[in-house]
């Protein structure tokens, strides 16, 4: 699919960021305590699909399931931009506070 070139990927990490407001210290912990939770559930999520994906991969004769494939790409992203937050390189929420694009 095009949607999956380094070009989109790309602009999606790294792409222009919407203004967000700063918030307080005490807020952004709560923010960074529970999308870390997250963070850790999507490690769980990503830790399946890699293996599901080889199981269909071994059936399949080395051909990947798109929709698995797509799925992962979207949930690297939406890591990417969390770490991105939780390190403070970006004042952007991933999703659900924000568009997941």
């Amino acid at each position: 699919m095009a949607r999956n070139d380094d070009g989109n990927i790309d602009g999606r990490l790294n792409g222009e960021q919407p203004e967000a407001s700063r918030e307080g210290l005490a807020q952004r912990l709560l923010y960074m305590i529970l999308i870390a939770v997250l963070l850790s559930f999507a490690s769980t999520v990503l830790t399946a699909l890699t293996v599901i994906q080889f199981i269909v991969m071994a059936v399949s004769k080395g051909e990947p399931n798109e929709r698995l494939a797509d799925f992962g790409t979207d949930l690297g992203i939406w890591m990417a931009k969390a770490a991105r937050y939780q390190a403070a390189a970006s004042e952007v929420k991933p999703w659900p506070w924000t568009d997941l694009d």
